[in-house]
């Protein structure tokens, strides 16, 4: 059973920052990609980074800058350090990992979700 565990989470003042971190357990040989998504109230869940394997990393346009994206493929852990953070950074963030090789076979697996709150 393959579980994802997030933490970091939390409310902060705007301009402060956050570390999430998200630890990939299980019977798992490679996970391909890891990332992070965020859905506000009432929008879509949306991309915020993501890494694959190889190092090879994408931001969203709106987080280039503040927000950087790392993991650990020893400890199947990704981190997302969150600087100069802005009211409309609040959101639940999710983390992602996909092309969980298991086997023979892959999978797509969800965090459970951790909310950040920026007050202004």
């Amino acid at each position: 059973q393959v579980q994802l565990v997030e933490s970091g989470g939390g409310l902060v003042q705007a301009g402060g920052s956050l570390r999430l971190s998200c630890a990939v357990s299980g019977r798992i040989s490679s996970i391909a990609a890891m990332g992070w998504y965020r859905q506000a109230p009432g929008k879509q869940r949306d991309l915020v980074a993501v890494i694959a394997r190889g190092g090879s990393i994408n931001y969203a346009d709106s987080v280039k800058g503040r927000f950087t994206i790392s993991r650990d493929n020893s400890e199947n852990t990704v981190y997302l350090q969150m600087n100069s953070l802005k009211p409309e950074d609040t959101a639940v963030y999710y983390c992602n990992a996909d092309r969980v090789r298991i086997g023979f076979k892959y999978y797509d697996y969800w965090g459970q979700g951790t909310q950040v709150t920026v007050s202004s």
